[in-house]
């Protein structure tokens, strides 16, 4: 016999949607062998109680017989036999129909019980399995919605025990009727061959032992072809029970799992994360507005697809495109009190969906394996190893290294400006005797807000102040940026600070690069605050763009190092040079992430510092006024760098005004 098609255990705990397209394969097949076995039932019952009617009575059985060809079985693979056996007994109750008399006993034992135990055993089995199976779904949906909606600052350790605890129940009751849904569907499949062929084979032989006449007409040729189909039901009957056996052991082994495995969250404190995904699937809540003011959540099934992040409804035989990850940002956010909940940005800053997972391990899973495929790692030809590599970087990353590579020729903006006039050292010296140990202290603490310092703290309550709503600005801050020949305004978000131990070289900006980017990356740490930056020709300001205060503010002067990254040129750092009392000085490296190229706003300070030296000296100011163009009322114009590659473009004399 050909193979039977089968639900496969295994997945019944995953309870995908593919696992339920299939299922509903099976339930139609099901309902459409209830369909059928009825109507053969009706026709069985009527050969057993109409005596004065048997030759109509089998005629229409032998039409019965005929018709499972064309019933339109869902999984008809493997019919064949079934269908040319049925064509043959066919033949054989019309040769048989002018012989037939009474065979009520007979008929009422091998022919119309065993029909009738198979549509009350199996297929009443069938369709209580399943009401139990949705009950069972249902309950697990409703407890799962409940421990979704468990808060996340002010947690009942009681509450949330219980409320796993019922879904640990849920989900191991939901496990245990589909574990018996699909064996009881799979069994059906071998047991509605041998409930189509046995009753006929009785009703066969009944004939035959009943009638002695017309024995020599048909024993000859019925013999081997009984005794086939007995082979044939023998055969299916043993398979039935080999699969009965091996699905019975498959069930107790999937059965007898880890209590982890229905526990959601099971292991808050140390869960094994794999960092090195390129592709996800499962379970996450996505989150939709309703209202202006009112959001609802719908758990759905989630799998990424090359570069696309895709969605499928339970049911639905294919997924749709929700988000396209490419160059995407994945964030950490809260949202609503829930846990566990991160958004995705796309490349042009907007907002995109808000996802909530259900335990610590997929949502940094998720969080890992949409920001690897945000970098196209899925485009090269070995795409697990790039990401286990870009992994390991980020790890070594925090192990301070002794020597510095050879570096790119750093360009113009990015070189040493340090403005002081008796101690001079150019980068490349200064990188050849300097280490990072002398550069950065090991141990050194790094901070991911913006932590102002206590003279700086007292000048923003005095100088800094919300911006008028009505467009109008105060005296003090309107007076100094007509002053300020150069105003340029970048868009920036704040990646860290830490404390360096010199300011001769912008080696130390690129290990400052490195190890905050390092230590984000060891922890999660994903969310990043945007700011405003102001170049002007005296400082750098830190602009709120909501309420437009200043958070920091940094002379000119001060600024001893700037520099962009080689590789990713959206990175940019500076050095922050002051004197804290006298004879004590601190040094301090800020790093930034921005829209647009370091190299801009590398050349936009280094302007400022000319602007600052040419201020000095007016005939060297004026040089500089007509080297660089000027806006109509006289200030500097600064051009888009014709080299751009990142596909960001501007119009050309855009002025430096924000």
């Amino acid at each position: 016999m050909p193979a039977v098609d089968k639900l496969l255990l295994e997945e019944a705990l995953q309870d995908s949607p593919q696992t339920r397209s299939l299922l509903s394969v099976f339930e139609e097949d099901a309902g459409t062998l209830t369909e059928y076995t009825n109507q053969l039932l009706q026709a069985m019952q009527r050969v057993y109680g109409a005596q004065n009617e048997m030759c109509l009575a089998t005629q229409q059985l032998s039409k019965q017989l005929l018709a499972y060809e064309k019933q339109h079985f869902a999984l008809g693979k493997g019919d064949e036999e079934v269908i040319s056996t049925l064509h043959y007994f066919s033949k054989v109750v019309d040769e048989l129909n002018i012989l037939h008399s009474e065979l009520a006993k007979q008929l009422a034992d091998t022919m119309v019980l065993p029909i009738i135990q198979f549509r009350e055993k199996d297929l009443t089995e069938v369709s209580t399995l399943k009401d139990l199976f949705g009950l069972a779904s249902n309950e697990h949906d409703v407890s799962m919605a409940k421990y979704s909606r468990l808060p996340k600052r002010k947690e009942n350790e009681k509450l949330k025990a219980e409320v796993a605890k019922e879904v640990a129940n849920a989900r191991r009751k939901q496990h245990l009727s589909s574990l018996q849904y699909y064996c009881a569907l799979n069994a059906l499949q071998y047991r509605k061959r041998v409930a189509m062929m046995e009753p006929m084979l009785g009703y066969t032989r009944g004939q035959i032992n009943f009638f002695k006449k017309g024995a020599e007409m048909f024993s000859k040729r019925m013999d081997s072809f009984l005794s086939s189909v007995s082979d044939m039901v023998q055969s299916i009957q043993g398979e039935l029970d080999a699969e009965a056996e091996k699905m019975r052991v498959s069930q107790q082994d999937l059965i007898s799992v880890n209590e982890s495995v229905y526990t959601p969250d099971s292991d808050v404190t140390s869960p094994a994360i794999n960092r090195n995904l390129i592709q996800k699937a499962g379970y996450l809540n996505l989150r939709n507005k309703t209202g202006l003011v009112t959001t609802t959540w719908e758990r759905l099934y989630f799998f990424t697809q090359g570069g696309n992040l895709m969605c499928q409804p339970r049911g639905a035989v294919a997924g749709g495109l929700i988000q396209d990850l490419d160059n995407c940002s994945v964030m950490a956010v809260d949202c609503e009190d829930r846990r566990y909940c991160f958004q995705i940005t796309t490349p042009t800053g907007k907002a995109g969906i808000t996802l909530q997972a259900e335990s610590k391990k997929e949502y940094e899973e998720w969080i890992c394996a949409i920001n690897n495929i945000s970098r196209q790692i899925y485009l090269t030809d070995n795409p697990e190893a790039a990401a286990i590599k870009l992994n390991q970087t980020a790890l070594q990353a925090v192990t301070p290294i002794t020597t510095f590579g050879k570096k790119h020729e750093a360009h113009h903006s990015s070189q040493n400006v340090r403005n002081t006039e008796n101690d001079k050292t150019t980068p490349s010296e200064s990188a050849g005797a300097q280490d990072s140990t002398q550069l950065i202290a090991l141990g050194t603490p790094i901070q991911f807000d913006i932590v102002l310092p206590a003279t700086e703290f007292l000048d923003q309550n005095r100088g800094g102040r919300r911006a008028n709503p009505f467009g109008e600005s105060e005296d003090s801050s309107k007076n100094e940026e007509e002053d300020s020949l150069l105003q340029q305004m970048f868009v920036v978000r704040f990646l860290g600070s830490m404390a360096v131990q010199s300011d001769d070289t912008s080696e130390v900006i690129y290990e400052a690069m490195r190890q905050v980017l390092a230590a984000r990356a060891i922890h999660n740490i994903f969310r990043m605050t945007e700011s405003h930056l102001m170049v002007t020709s005296k400082s750098l300001r830190l602009i709120d763009p909501q309420t437009q205060v200043t958070r920091i503010s940094f002379e000119l002067a001060t600024v001893t190092q700037f520099a962009a990254h080689q590789d990713n040129r959206r990175l940019i750092g500076f050095v922050v040079h002051l004197s804290e009392t006298p004879g004590e000085d601190s040094m301090s490296a800020y790093v930034f992430e921005s829209n647009t190229e370091g190299e801009k706003i590398c050349y936009a300070i280094s302007l400022g510092k000319e602007i600052i030296e040419a201020q000095k000296d007016p005939e060297a100011l004026a040089q500089l006024m007509k080297s660089v163009p000027l806006t109509n009322d006289g200030k500097f114009m600064l051009l888009n760098d014709q080299s751009e590659e990142d596909g960001t473009t501007h119009e050309e004399g855009e002025e430096s005004e924000a």
